[in-house]
């Protein structure tokens, strides 16, 4: 008698057969657009289910529009228009792996076009540096178009309506600005740079060592790079913040704020020491502004008049926790500490889910004690730097005379708190500096550059970014290592058919 069994069930397919199936020279465009449709909706998916789980926790209500399934939908559908960022991604990517041809024995008429223009423009090339300058040159022309795709959506933010008088009446031009994809501009163009210095730096150390003449210091400035360009990408943060706030983008600009939990009357009074409304001395008309804070803090209100103290006691710097600066450093290392901790904590908590064990979680836990003492350091190290400025070594160098205590305020307690904030970085660990480092400069450049700029002017960001980009891919695909940090994981793994 024939023995029954039960039939059994296929196994799923996995998303590496689903890949196998596709195309081997549209896999990059695919990958590119999926991960640039992630990246653009996943943060703000999480933004909104947070606010939707803080209204509801306090009964606020909200527009039928605004609730959470019609925001969600409208996050959805709008990352599909063919001028954001996903498609952005794909034709990047595409432009720069599609006309490498698959099979040598029939590459395409582009990739033949190119060989023939850098033949004639540079001569007999090698075999090898025709596939990098073909790579290179296929990847900047993609990289510009791609970009002014982007550029072409018009933003509210970007345009302004001047009213102009013409033969018909009083009518409204309309003027257009630039710079909407700055950010992108400047985090490709760090990227190049930190291709080309650590290629450059690398060789070097390569020949020193064969030579043995590897110092001491060489060894000293590979490893505080990282940590030295961390610190000064967040001075020019810092004292953007303080000084220029419409420097930083709002959202930046917005978690600086909720970090440092400061309270707005005191950053208002050190912007206006620093451009002279508020002058140690003499009466402008400034006092009742941290008066107001003496009130609320129960303070003499003498405290906040410019006439009366000189300068302004550094208590009011510490918003309530007393005189002593030391403490205050340490009171605001534990708070900062603590709002860290509490973000940190079930994020990498979350990550442990895909392969949870004891392990893991004593790495989450880790990972969350370590990133957490670094903020904290962080924000203490900056307020305790204005505390030295101001109370500390101040008056011992420049003395306590009242041009001395306007020249503090103006501007040095600023930027000694802003000198010292980044070295916490020291406290984590190498691998994560350089990412944390490589993220943070793009915004810091941001803050050398307006964030609107004429129009005419555009191409210049466009050549920039299209340079930059051409050599990163370029890296990824000789020497894909070379492009550090999670980036380089990204970008091999897309361009990789």
């Amino acid at each position: 008698m024939a023995r029954l069994t039960a039939p059994q069930s296929r196994p799923l397919p996995t998303l590496r057969a689903y890949e196998a199936s596709i195309p081997p020279s549209l896999r990059p465009l695919i990958r590119a657009y999926l991960f640039g449709y992630a990246s653009s909706t996943v943060p703000r998916i999480l933004t909104l289910f947070l606010a939707h789980l803080s209204r509801r926790r306090k009964n606020i209500d909200v527009l039928p529009e605004d609730c959470f399934v019609p925001s969600l939908a409208r996050i959805l559908k709008g990352a599909l228009e063919w001028q954001r960022f996903p498609t952005f991604c794909c034709a990047l990517v595409g432009g720069s792996t599609f006309i490498e041809a698959r099979d040598p024995h029939r590459p395409s008429i582009l990739k033949i076009t190119l060989r023939r223009l850098i033949t004639r423009v540079l001569g007999d090339v090698s075999g090898r540096g025709h596939l990098r300058l073909t790579k290179w040159l296929s990847t900047f022309i993609a990289a510009w178009f791609s970009l002014q795709l982007l550029q072409s959506k018009e933003q509210d933010a970007y345009i302004d309506r001047i009213p102009s008088d013409d033969d018909e009446g009083v009518t409204t031009e309309t003027v257009r600005f630039a710079g909407r994809t700055m950010d992108l501009t400047l985090f490709a163009l760090t990227r190049a740079v930190d291709v080309i210095v650590g290629e450059l730096w690398s060789q070097r150390k390569r020949k020193r060592i064969a030579e043995r003449k590897w110092t001491k210091i060489e060894i000293s400035i590979s490893g505080l790079t990282d940590s030295a360009i961390f610190a000064s990408s967040c001075a020019l943060i810092m004292w953007s913040w303080i000084y220029m706030p419409s420097r930083l983008p709002r959202a930046y600009n917005k978690w600086i704020t909720a970090a440092a939990q400061v309270d707005q009357r005191l950053l208002v009074a050190l912007r206006r020491c620093r451009y002279g409304e508020i002058k140690y001395g003499l009466e402008t008309g400034q006092a009742p502004l941290l008066q107001s804070m003496c009130k609320d803090y129960n303070w003499p209100l003498d405290y906040g008049d410019p006439v009366k103290s000189v300068p302004f006691p550094c208590e009011v710097v510490h918003m309530g926790t007393g005189p002593n600066c030391e403490y205050h450093a340490l009171s605001r290392w534990v708070r900062s500490f603590r709002w860290a901790f509490l973000t940190y904590l079930p994020i990498n908590l979350a990550l442990t889910l895909r392969k949870p064990s004891r392990k893991a979680f004593l790495r989450a836990l880790m990972s969350s004690l370590r990133s957490s003492s670094f903020l904290g350091s962080f924000i203490a190290l900056y307020y305790y730097g204005i505390c030295l400025a101001r109370s500390r070594l101040g008056p011992m160098v420049l003395g306590t005379s009242t041009p001395a205590c306007q020249r503090i305020d103006s501007g040095l307690c600023v930027a000694s708190g802003c000198s010292l904030c980044g070295w916490s970085i020291l406290l984590e660990n190498a691998s994560r500096r350089k990412d944390i480092a490589l993220f943070v400069t793009p915004r810091a450049l941001a803050t050398l550059f307006p964030r609107r700029y004429s129009w005419d002017l555009q191409w210049r960001e466009t050549l920039v970014f299209a340079a930059s980009t051409a050599v990163v891919f370029t890296c990824v695909a000789e020497k894909p290592e070379r492009v550090r940090g999670v980036l380089g994981k990204v970008l091999a793994r897309t361009l990789i058919a």
